[in-house]
């Protein structure tokens, strides 16, 4: 990117804070499709002057996966670390474009003596817009049909299903429902650590399922708001020989497609 990323580290080196410490996540880190997300992310923030930073090589696993596989002892390991760096910068306002990082930092990371301002990239950015400094347009996906696909941990365990919506309405692009959605929304088969693993046998994968009804939409593009749900409904896509015709993105890259970026 042509912009540099500062670490909590050197913001306080000079003394300063920043306005909110982006969570980067381990998909977000590793996955060379998620660090897409990642840079897309960064380049709004950057675009409109917001003053953010990460952690860098400070930043570990949330332990959610272990938590999830039943290994609470490997958990706490992992966030009673994660506690103890955050504690020493002194945060108090973290943004996450993985709604599983961000479900295990703001509702288990309290018990542990961990208590942030956690918000996801979605509600961050829709909240950036209301407030006048985020202003989107409609641009190539003028018109387009988009379905979004809700990331369980953003949608049935915190309630929040409007913020995607509505930065997707801005982009003047017809939003078309699954049949599922909201609180009756499909899980896309990675949560629960299942993203690690091979599924168990049975007459059809929940991603192909849920693909399915995607695709029965007919749109041009499938949005997610998580990584993990990404690579599922991007399988799905290529499962059914439509990646030629659907694209899989993240809201923030459509955003910054839009914006041209």
């Amino acid at each position: 990117m042509d912009f540099t990323i500062k670490t909590m580290a050197d913001y306080t080196m000079e003394g300063k804070s920043p306005e909110v410490l982006f969570w980067v996540g381990c998909a977000g880190s590793f996955d060379d499709r998620a660090k897409k997300i990642t840079r897309a992310f960064c380049k709004i923030l950057n675009n409109i002057g917001v003053e953010f930073a990460v952690l860098g090589q400070e930043e570990s696993c949330t332990g959610d996966p272990a938590k999830r596989a039943g290994n609470e002892f490997v958990f706490q390991m992992m966030a009673l670390t994660n506690i103890e760096v955050l504690n020493a910068y002194e945060v108090k306002k973290i943004v996450t474009a993985c709604p599983h990082c961000f479900n295990t930092l703001k509702n288990e990371y309290p018990a542990l003596g961990g208590n942030y301002e956690v918000i996801h990239h979605t509600q961050f950015l829709k909240s950036l817009m209301e407030e006048g400094r985020l202003k989107i347009e409609g641009g190539k996906f003028k018109g387009k049909k988009i379905t979004f696909h809700d990331p369980c941990y953003l949608g049935r365990a915190n309630g929040e299903y409007e913020a995607p919506r509505m930065l997707l309405e801005k982009l003047d692009a017809e939003l078309v429902e699954m049949k599922r959605c909201k609180t009756n929304g499909l899980c896309c088969g990675a949560g629960g650590a299942q993203m690690f693993k091979e599924p168990e046998k049975g007459n059809k994968d929940v991603n192909i399922e849920r693909t399915e009804e995607a695709l029965s939409t007919e749109p041009k593009v499938i949005a997610t708001g998580c990584p993990f749900c990404n690579t599922m409904m991007t399988d799905g896509v290529k499962h059914f020989n439509k990646n030629t015709e659907v694209e899989v993105k993240d809201i923030v890259e459509l955003l910054a497609e839009a914006e041209d970026l």
